[in-house]
């Protein structure tokens, strides 16, 4: 197996690569990575040749580039950053991100807007001014670091970062959000792990969203992650096309459990600009989750939620099972659609 950095060398990048390995109009391509930058790895262009759903999470389409409904920042970030690259947006947490690349620029991204390119840079001086910032608010309790992909940076930076958030007295948990897994597994490393277990608690919380992604290399990375004894989250975004169906999500999450990852999030896809063609109607999403709901295991069943646009937080999106809240009683169906009923006090 390649070396992750070797992966990331010989990714595509460009039209003429895209349209070597898949056939795409390479003009297409190159209109539309111009604005928003394209990154494969060759472990994942070998999934797409077999599977059309994860072909388009990665593959440029020219629709990006025709979407008057999305919105460069759907979630309020940059009014939310009282530092450069930290957000705080719930009171005892907050987002610090401090990578601007990824092994593969989805599609769907919600910082489409600043993936790959200079204004997702993180320097020492934004650290300083971040941990700063974590000094001054010990409300804060909770660092979710993010990016881009935190896991693209390179053992020793990544050590630094988790060692210096650790001397701020009030952090007691930190997480990861990365995609490696799913997209460069082999930068899952014993080296890599041993590190990041001296950080307890320390969680990660990865991003598969077909079944099809999970291979034997993906199970071999969470595996090597579980072990070091990280409890491991999935968030999945709901995407027309690629896994707007029960029964590929249920797949998808049953096979989750089984690489000892949580589904932890289905998310209704962000309003960002350039991926209105992915989103579907929330009323599929409800569907779906009635479908998945007592026919799977509990533990393989995510919240779907919605992340409320400007900042507002994310919100659970629930199927309707109570009918009336009446004569003292609480009136609701079963998951089998059995009408059933439970005293209110």
């Amino acid at each position: 197996m390649a070396t992750w950095q070797e992966e990331l060398q010989n990714s595509v990048t460009d039209g003429a690569g895209l349209a070597r390995a898949l056939g795409c109009d390479p003009a297409a391509t190159d209109a539309v990575i111009a604005r928003y930058p394209m990154r494969i790895t060759p472990y994942y262009l070998e999934l797409i040749k077999n599977c059309d759903a994860l072909r388009l999470q990665a593959a440029p389409d020219l629709r990006e580039l025709n979407d008057p409904v999305g919105m460069e920042d759907p979630l309020g970030e940059e009014n939310l950053s009282p530092v450069p690259n930290l957000v705080h947006k719930y009171p005892d947490r907050v987002l610090l991100l401090v990578s601007g690349q990824c092994a593969m620029y989805c599609r769907f991204c919600t910082r489409k807007r600043k993936v790959g390119g200079e204004t997702m840079r993180f320097s020492e001086e934004h650290f300083a001014a971040a941990l700063d910032y974590l000094r001054r608010t010990p409300a804060v309790r909770e660092v979710l670091i993010s990016g881009g992909d935190p896991l693209l940076l390179a053992d020793a930076r990544l050590e630094d970062i988790l060692r210096r958030l650790r001397e701020v007295p009030s952090i007691e948990v930190i997480r990861i959000g990365t995609r490696t897994p799913c997209t460069l597994p082999m930068r899952i490393t014993p080296e890599l792990c041993a590190m990041l277990r001296q950080f307890h608690p320390l969680y990660i919380n990865t991003h598969f969203n077909h079944p099809a992604e999970l291979t034997k290399e993906a199970e071999r990375a969470c595996t090597l992650l579980a072990d070091a004894g990280i409890p491991l989250g999935c968030q999945t975004v709901l995407l027309k096309g690629v896994n707007d169906s029960a029964e590929t999500l249920r797949q998808l999450f049953c096979g989750l459990l089984r690489l000892r990852v949580k589904p932890y999030y289905l998310m209704q896809a962000d309003l960002t600009k350039g991926t209105s063609h992915f989103r579907t109607p929330v009323k599929d999403g409800l569907a779906v989750m009635r479908q998945l709901i007592g026919t799977v295991s509990g533990m393989a069943v995510p919240k779907f939620v919605l992340d409320a646009p400007g900042g507002k937080g994310k919100i659970p999106l629930t199927p309707d099972y109570i009918t009336a809240m009446q004569d003292g009683k609480l009136e609701f169906t079963t998951w089998q659609g059995l009408p059933c009923a439970y005293p209110l006090e």
